[in-house]
């Protein structure tokens, strides 16, 4: 008897999900963010797109994209009118009103200066006195304020985007940039700055893809991370980011 209602349970949880799922859409909304995502011929595009449209497929749901300034696409999902948005860092504040799924890739924080300083980054004190750009307000931000509770002499450069951060530096306006290493080198190749070279890594981190608890079914989310998490194992997930960063 018990193994009949287990078989009927495990039925059940089936017919729920696949009920949950047909003529599912899960939208999605991201930021110019290059080399993470960005648009192509009008096309959202990029290492997460990418690994988001597989697993769509995987699942036979459709998904689609909207790339935003980084402040509405967050408010498109807190109010609904996306399921998801990425690619989006961790912090106690998310977690509050999002299900994050594993992390989809790993990349750093760190600095970039001028090609005749001779910074060699190792610890916070090799920055003492510096005034350092930074994009803001974002998890980057925060990241450099932390290093300045610690070191106290510090100036920081709050800029509304990252390239201005990057031409400061390139002008010796300012002593460095802390950016996402990536993204740093993108921009570099992007407005063709020659001047300019990565001076160490400070922090570690991973990238996510978010999802709003309040408006998400969390039996799809649970077998959208279940989905990526299979397609990591058979090394797709693995051969796209591949494609994406030679």
């Amino acid at each position: 008897m018990d193994q009949v209602r287990k078989a009927a349970l495990v039925i059940c949880a089936f017919l729920l999900f696949a009920t949950s799922v047909t003529g599912t859409e899960l939208k999605f909304t991201t930021q110019d963010f290059s080399p993470f995502s960005y648009k192509t011929k009008g096309v959202v595009s990029g290492p997460a797109a990418d690994i988001i449209r597989k697993i769509c497929k995987e699942m036979k749901i459709k998904c689609s994209f909207r790339l935003l300034p980084w402040t509405r696409a967050q408010i498109e999902v807190k109010k609904g009118k996306a399921n998801g948005m990425f690619v989006i860092g961790w912090n106690k504040e998310r977690a509050k009103w999002l299900y994050f799924t594993p992390a989809i890739m790993n990349t750093e924080y760190g600095f970039f200066v001028k090609d005749d300083n001779r910074l060699s980054f190792k610890q916070v004190s090799d920055i003492k006195g510096f005034k350092i750009a930074v994009y803001g307000p974002s998890n980057t931000s925060k990241s450099l304020k932390k290093i300045k509770a610690k070191i106290k002499i510090l100036t920081i450069d709050l800029r509304p985007d990252d390239e201005s951060g990057f031409r400061k530096t390139s002008k010796k306006k300012v002593d460095a940039v802390y950016s996402n290493r990536d993204v740093g080198y993108a921009l570099i190749k992007k407005i063709g700055l020659k001047n300019i070279r990565y001076a160490g890594s400070h922090k570690k981190l991973k990238y996510y893809i978010g999802f709003s608890k309040q408006f998400n079914n969390k039996i799809i989310v649970d077998r959208f991370n279940s989905t990526f998490l299979d397609l990591q194992k058979r090394g797709v997930i693995q051969k796209i980011l591949r494609k994406h960063f030679k």
